[in-house]
């Protein structure tokens, strides 16, 4: 990662257009490097402009010949005050084979950070962002530090959920994050745009995930962080073991409905989690049940204990159940916190940090 900043006395306003244009004057080759599809997920916002760029992992050469070649052409723009440049790495289709390694963790404390907990659920759509977005607003209600890390790198929410539209400013070459509700925020969505879609490949992602984890002020020696929630991605792969290799990851919150579907996969993110020696704190059964307002009557529509069942067969608490909640869902597509009546984010809080 690169800083630039340069002041600018000419107002003209910096279009995607002259960004592009002033980028395809760079050859990589036979072809100019926006053509070779090397630059990505541009962004401007006023006079700042943001983007990425692919090279091969093992051309370091290149890769710092292109970054010092980029920052200039685009630096040189009317209207623009600050370029952000990210250096992705993206393995060559043919490597060169090389000895077999043991796998080397770099498992490093994040400075003054207490705890890292995951919040997974190993299936898509149990409402695992919603989760650990509600645990960070019951554990700050509490008197706690608390920071969200968006690690759903192909399908951000944290921005939307947390009510979140501008960019983090970079400061000293470390990206400062977003505060929504007294919660520091990180998620690829605030860097690209909501409605920029990521396509890379595994290393890229996990790169991505180590730059925010790493290339952002999360705390400070003043103002520590009690607890860093990382709202991961469905599924077991590269996110989920770049995180446990990354930094110490002091325990998992698997979240489930009742549905055998998704209890099915619950099982296998609580087996990697323990395959990688990341201890799981407990489970928490999520859209357990519908209260009909007409009539008060409770509906398993995705049926009924299935997260205790999971729990007593992992030998790891159930931490509670949150019921379907139209206020709930309201206060997630806004961007607002949650009237949690019930207290079960709370009482689910209290446990986690035990």
């Amino acid at each position: 990662m690169n800083l630039l900043f340069r002041k600018n006395k000419n107002s003209s306003v910096v279009t995607r257009e002259d960004v592009l244009s002033a980028l395809q004057k760079i050859s990589d080759g036979d072809r100019d490097i926006v053509s070779a599809g090397i630059v990505s997920a541009l962004n401007i916002d006023g006079g700042k402009v943001r983007f990425l760029l692919t090279v091969d992992a093992r051309d370091k050469d290149r890769k710092a010949w292109l970054q010092q070649a980029c920052e200039q052409a685009v630096r040189a723009l009317p209207g623009v005050t600050q370029v952000l440049a990210v250096m992705t790495a993206e393995a060559s289709a043919a490597p060169a084979p090389q000895p077999l390694k043991k796998a080397v963790w770099h498992t490093e404390p994040l400075p003054h950070v207490k705890r890292v907990i995951a919040v997974a659920s190993g299936k898509g759509g149990v409402g695992k962002s919603t989760t650990a977005v509600n645990l960070a607003h019951a554990l700050t209600a509490m008197g706690k530090r608390v920071g969200l890390l968006d690690a759903d790198i192909y399908g951000p929410s944290l921005p939307r959920m947390m009510g979140l539209g501008k960019k983090p400013d970079v400061e000293g070459g470390k990206i400062v994050p977003l505060v929504a509700h007294g919660i520091a925020c990180m998620s690829i969505g605030l860097m690209i745009g909501e409605d920029t879609a990521v396509v890379w490949r595994g290393p890229q992602v996990t790169k991505a995930l180590q730059q925010m984890l790493r290339d952002v002020v999360w705390a400070t020696e003043t103002a520590p962080l009690d607890a860093l929630l990382v709202d991961m991605p469905p599924g077991t792969g590269d996110v989920h073991l770049s995180l446990a290799q990354q930094v110490p990851v002091n325990g998992a919150v698997i979240v489930t409905t009742p549905q055998d579907v998704a209890v099915a996969d619950a099982r296998k993110a609580i087996d990697m989690f323990r395959k990688v020696n990341v201890p799981i704190i407990g489970i928490i059964e999520n859209m357990s049940g519908f209260a009909d307002p007409a009539t008060g009557k409770v509906h398993a529509i995705f049926g009924e204990g299935g997260g205790k069942r999971l729990a007593e067969a992992s030998g790891v608490p159930l931490l509670g159940q949150v019921s379907i909640d139209m206020e709930l869902r309201a206060a997630s597509d806004s961007g607002a916190r949650y009237a949690d009546k019930a207290q079960v984010y709370n009482t689910i809080a209290a446990q986690i940090l035990k």
